[in-house]
C-alpha cells in the first residue's frame, strides 16, 4: 500500500501547477484522500481533501486559487494550484484515511512522499 505524491516544481508567483497523488495496492476512490503541505520552519497545515463521495473542502488559505479533484481511471488525486504566492512554497504531501474527519486530524496510516512546490522570481 503506497502513495506517490508528483508534479512539484518551480514556478513564478502567479502561475499554476497540478500535484498529483497516485496510489497502488488500494483504490483511492474508497479513501478520503487529502493535502497537506509543510514549509520550511512551520509546522504542517491542512490545504484540501476530498471526500469517498467527492465532497471537497479547502483551507481558507487556498480557497479559489486551489480545486481538488478524483481521476478515479488512474487511481488518482489531483490537486491543481492556480495564482500561487510565494507563500505557497512547501513540501506537499498526500495523505489518506477513512474519513474527511480522520484525515484533517492529519494522522492517517497512508501518506506520500511528498512533492515540493517553489514559488518564486
Amino acid at each position: 500500500v503506497q502513495l506517490q505524491a508528483s508534479g512539484g516544481g518551480l514556478v513564478q508567483p502567479g502561475g499554476s501547477l497540478r500535484l498529483s497523488c497516485a496510489a497502488s495496492g488500494f483504490t483511492l476512490d474508497y479513501y478520503a484522500i487529502g493535502w497537506f503541505r509543510q514549509a520550511p520552519g512551520k509546522e504542517r497545515e491542512w490545504v484540501s481533501c476530498i471526500s469517498s463521495s467527492d465532497e471537497t473542502y479547502y483551507a481558507d488559505s487556498v480557497k479559489g486559487r486551489v480545486t481538488i479533484s478524483r481521476d478515479n481511471a488512474k487511481n488518482m488525486v489531483n490537486l491543481h494550484m492556480t495564482s500561487l504566492k510565494p507563500e505557497d512554497t512547501a513540501v506537499y504531501y498526500c495523505a489518506a484515511d477513512s474519513s474527511v474527519y480522520k484525515l484533517r486530524l492529519g494522522r492517517s496510516p497512508y501518506w506520500g512522499q511528498g512533492t515540493l512546490v517553489t514559488v518564486s522570481s
